[in-house]
Order: structure tokens, then C-alpha cells, then sequence
């Protein structure tokens, strides 16, 4: 297959002699006599490298590269300049802007031979270290936790929440994995009283939603975002097949729902057996450490949710935040609870 040189020149005699010269050497010449006309052949032909003149009426070489760069069918096409101007600074200009080579009229045969020849060489390069690029990626094996997160990352689709609004409820069916990439959520359910109960709460770089990984079972429990929250979804299928491709990220993925359970039983304990004050200092922890980049920033979030996971009644709940206001231990801001002594709040018993 031919390669497709387009010429760019205005020097009707030196247009003619370039192109019956690359013709001879077989390749396929299109000319244009001006700027604007290149402009046209390009978007039209596509050829596989253009050499052109900088000097020209109606618009010159550098506008033409311009225009070149700023249309996405050209802007990949190896680009010549070919100017009689041999100062430095017309070059450096070309180069500058995006230019692939820069050749100086008078030229021999070899050097116009050698500069088309370099560039397109340049280009198959790259292209094939794009497919090999390309390759790699699809077939790169994930090896842990953080391997999957950046796959949400790069793979996931993007959504945005606002403050309070709902991410799924408890029944829908459960067709997507979440990684929080800014934000909070949390997870809560009506007990048989419709008293709401936080069930989970979720931070920035956390993965939730996984009802299963491998089905779509109705979730058991509704998501909200605590604070304005952006999420990245994984479906289901994509990650069954996943786990089915990389072993090691389904490890993770059980010791993550390992630390789950964990969890879960130690607040399970925590709400049977400990004392309401240090139920509500591990609350008022919990959710710092979880909502706040640091911990001493203002908690953004209503009493009854935090009551809610301490597991005891909103008015106790209250008095108990008055005595710990009392010791110095937080004060309010408004609605919001900033914490004063973090180690004071982790040494209640």
C-alpha cells in the first residue's frame, strides 16, 4: 500500500518537481497550492504525512499546523515544514508547535527521503507501543484491594450524589459495587417500630453495596450520602468476571467481608454491653474518623443519626452529649459537634 504524501506549496515549479521526485519513489502525491486548500485535502484524504511551506498567501505553514492540531481526524498526522528560512528562531517556532521536522529549501533528495521516512517510522513505532500498551492493561493480572480500587477508578461509572439524597433503598435489586471517591454514606434500616437504625458507615476510598459478588440479591439496608458524595459503579457481571480472572482479589475481597463481620460483632457487643457513655463516645469517634478528614473537624450530621448508631435513645443520647460538653470533651458548633479531646473521648469506660 502506498504511502499518501500531502504537499503544501505555493512555488508551482517547486511543487511539481517535489511531487514528480516522491512519485518516482512511489509514492502517492496530492498537492495543494495554498493553506486553506491543504487544510480541505487533509480533512478529506487523510493522508500519512504532510510537508509543507511556511511562507504562503492566504495563510501560512504555521496556521495550517494550527488548524492541523486542533481538528482530531488530523491532529495525529506527522507534520514537515519546508521553508527556505534557515533562521533559528523560525525553526525553534515550527518545532514549538508540534512540527515533527523542519527541512530547508534547497534539499537533496535524501534529505526529504530521510525526513518522511523518520517520521513514519516514528509513528509505527508508537502505535505499536500503544497496542502493546493496550494489551498489558487488558491482560494485567489485579493482585490486591488497591488493584481493584484503581479499576473502579479508571473503569467505573461516575455518579454524584447531594447531601441526604438516596443512593438505593433497602429491596432495590443490588446491580452495582461502589468505591466512594469523595464523600460519605451511609447505610441504615427501619426497625419494627420505624425507628431508623445506622447499620454501616462509609468513608472516602471505601467499597460498599456488596449485597453479593457474584448476584443481584435485593439490598437489605438503604444507602444515603452523609455530606455531597461521588461514587464510582461497578456492575455486578463485570465484577464476577474479576474475581473469576484474578484469584488473588477475590482473597481480598473475603477479608474485607471478614472485617466486616468483625465489625459488626464488636458493635453488636459494644450496644449490649457497654456503658451509654462509651457508647456514645465511640459514636462520636466512629463518625469523626469516618466523615472527617481530620478528626477535630465539626461532625455535619443530625443527632438522631448518631444516636441511632450508638444505640440508644435520642433524648439519652443528648443529656449524655451535655456531660461531655461539660468535661471539655467536644462543644457545638450550630448543629455540628467538634471534638476537643479525641484521646479524652477514647479513654470512657
Amino acid at each position: 500500500m502506498q504511502t499518501k504524501v500531502l504537499l503544501i506549496e505555493d512555488d508551482i515549479v517547486l511543487r511539481d518537481n517535489t511531487a514528480e521526485l516522491l512519485e518516482l519513489l512511489n509514492y502517492q502525491v496530492i498537492t495543494a497550492s495554498n493553506g486553506k486548500k491543504g487544510l480541505i485535502i487533509a480533512a478529506a484524504e487523510t493522508p500519512d504525512i504532510i510537508i509543507c511551506d511556511i511562507m504562503m498567501p492566504k495563510m501560512d505553514g504555521y496556521k495550517v499546523l494550527e488548524q492541523l492540531s486542533a481538528n482530531s481526524k488530523t491532529s495525529h498526522i506527522p507534520f514537515i515544514f519546508l521553508s527556505a528560512k534557515t533562521e533559528h528562531q523560525d525553526i525553534r517556532k515550527g518545532m514549538n508547535m508540534g512540527a515533527d521536522d523542519y527541512i530547508t529549501k534547497p534539499f537533496t533528495e535524501d534529505e526529504l527521503v530521510s525526513a518522511i521516512k523518520s517520521r513514519l517510522a516514528k509513528v509505527a513505532i508508537l502505535k505499536e507501543q500503544r497496542k502493546l500498551e493496550k494489551k498489558v492493561v487488558e491482560n494485567e493480572e489485579l493482585r490486591s484491594l488497591n488493584d481493584l480500587k484503581n479499576y473502579f477508578d479508571n473503569n467505573g461509572l461516575e455518579l454524584s450524589f447531594d447531601k441526604n439524597e438516596i443512593i438505593y433503598n433497602e429491596g432495590d435489586h443490588s446491580n452495582q459495587i461502589y468505591l466512594i471517591s469523595k464523600g460519605a454514606v451511609k447505610c441504615h434500616k427501619l426497625d419494627e417500630h420505624g425507628k431508623e437504625l445506622t447499620t454501616a458507615l462509609y468513608k472516602e476510598d471505601d467499597l460498599f453495596g456488596y449485597t453479593s459478588f457474584t448476584h443481584t440479591i435485593a439490598h437489605k439496608e438503604t444507602a444515603t450520602a452523609i455530606e455531597k458524595t461521588q461514587l464510582m459503579g461497578v456492575s455486578i457481571n463485570q465484577l464476577s468476571e474479576i474475581l473469576n480472572n484474578n484469584h488473588k482479589v477475590a482473597v481480598a475481597l473475603i477479608d474485607l467481608l471478614t472485617d466486616d463481620l468483625s465489625n459488626v460483632k464488636d458493635q453488636l457487643l459494644e450496644m449490649a454491653y457497654s456503658s451509654v457513655n462509651k457508647k456514645t463516645a465511640n459514636t462520636i469517634i466512629q463518625f469523626a474518623e469516618k466523615i472527617n478528614r481530620h478528626t477535630n473537624d465539626p461532625i455535619k450530621i443530625s443527632r438522631n443519626d448518631l444516636a441511632s448508631v450508638a444505640g440508644v435513645a435520642t433524648e439519652t443520647f443528648i443529656r449524655t452529649l451535655t456531660n461531655f460538653k461539660s468535661s471539655g470533651l467536644i462543644k457545638s458548633e450550630g448543629r455540628n459537634i467538634v471534638v476537643l479531646d479525641l484521646e479524652g473521648l477514647k479513654q470512657i469506660t
